[in-house]
């Protein structure tokens, strides 16, 4: 659900209220299970939050890439033989991925 909210985030032009969510979402979802899951989002870092009334509106502090990239780190962060996690994610890669990952550690990609 969390993507779900988040992906409504992204499509705003402006800082959604848990109602306009909802209402974004076009899902059955009470607007109390939506406050809940931007509450959560917000105390992960995920969003930002705005007075708003009584309430507060919300925007996503990162786009899609860069909530993956800080999922990738904080699991990294968790693991000791972070050179073992490494490798292993390395030889996972596609070809493609692997030059594109060379590229980027060396300086030439976009």
């Amino acid at each position: 659900m969390e993507s779900t909210v988040l992906a409504a985030l992204w499509a705003a032009d402006d800082p959604l209220t848990p109602g306009q969510v909802q209402g974004a979402l076009g899902a059955p979802l009470a607007r109390t299970t939506v406050t809940t899951i931007l509450t959560r989002l917000y105390e992960k870092g995920t969003v930002s939050r705005t007075r708003s009334g009584r309430g507060f509106a919300y925007t996503p502090t990162e786009d899609a890439p860069g909530l993956t990239a800080r999922r990738m780190h904080s699991e990294l962060q968790k693991e000791e033989d972070r050179s073992t996690v490494l490798a292993r994610f390395v030889s996972q890669l596609t070809d493609e991925d692997e030059q594109l990952l060379r590229e980027l550690l060396d300086g030439d990609a976009r």
